[in-house]
């Protein structure tokens, strides 16, 4: 497992959710017992942690950013996230040892580990404490390249990193340059990502874990109403100010650093969001 990290890319603009990300990651990400390297990827400012080391990227666009950070990362294998996707479900240890123990024995380019209705797989033959491993269907798949939650080798995540792609443009053209390419997809449902259901045949649905995104163009979504009032309800006041902040900032449809209206909506992005039902 030392050769493993879970990174957490970010934008220094969406720095107003980064103490929500971190209580819900806390409270049901088990990091103690996955013993991997944690490392919170900012743009200039610091991130003090006492899970994630802080790497920072510098501006730029989003790929540039990305593959910044990755060069700074010694592991050769990551599980990739963002920071509005909010972990609503308490996740279960061994399977996620058992998955990167499955990724590391494959030499895995790419292992896939959330839900959603775009994936179209063929069963794999193995099982990890009940949850199926597939195979994408790269004809059949949509967003082959995509920025969910997923277990990539880091040298062929890096190859997906061209010049000054922001994220639609990544996963749009990326997809483009995976079909070409052909590689084998792995798939595990361990996450259901915005209540999407399984797409593999599992013989065991306990093992899933939950998260939401609960960001979209730069605001908070609807998806942060349950998260905002468990925090309502902590014992440290300093959560409870924060939720009554990200209330604020949803109620009056306000962006993340506080602008009245959110910056424009890429085309693709909202192709995407129709296409996927979002």
């Amino acid at each position: 497992m030392k050769n493993v990290a879970l990174i957490v890319h970010t934008c220094d603009r969406y720095q107003l959710l980064y103490p929500g990300f971190a209580y819900f990651f806390e409270k049901n990400w088990p990091y103690q017992d996955v013993a991997i390297s944690y490392y919170f990827l900012t743009e200039e400012i610091d991130y003090p942690s006492d899970i994630f080391t802080n790497i920072k990227t510098g501006k730029g666009e989003w790929s540039d950013r990305l593959l910044k950070g990755l060069k700074q990362i010694p592991e050769d294998y990551v599980i990739y996230l963002q920071e509005d996707m909010w972990l609503n479900k308490p996740v279960d240890a061994d399977t996620v040892l058992k998955a990167i123990e499955f990724a590391l024995s494959k030499q895995a380019n790419l292992l896939k580990l959330s839900s959603n209705s775009v994936n179209q797989t063929t069963p794999e033959g193995a099982y990890i404490n009940g949850l199926s491993v597939g195979i994408l269907d790269n004809a059949k798949s949509e967003y082959l390249m995509s920025h969910q939650v997923s277990m990539w080798k880091k040298s062929f995540l890096m190859e997906q990193l061209k010049y000054k792609e922001h994220p639609w443009r990544n996963e749009r053209k990326g997809t483009k340059r995976l079909k070409k390419l052909n590689p084998v997809i792995y798939h595990l449902d361990l996450f259901s990502e915005n209540e999407e259901q399984p797409v593999n045949a599992n013989t065991v649905t306990s093992m899933i874990s939950a998260y939401y995104t609960v960001s979209k163009n730069a605001q908070l979504r609807p998806y942060a109403h349950p998260f905002i009032s468990e925090m309502k309800l902590a014992d440290d006041a300093a959560i409870r100010e924060y939720a009554l902040k990200l209330d604020h900032h949803l109620k009056n449809g306000l962006t993340h650093d506080g602008q009245g209206k959110p910056r424009k909506e890429d085309f693709f992005k909202k192709l995407k969001n129709y296409l996927s039902g979002r």
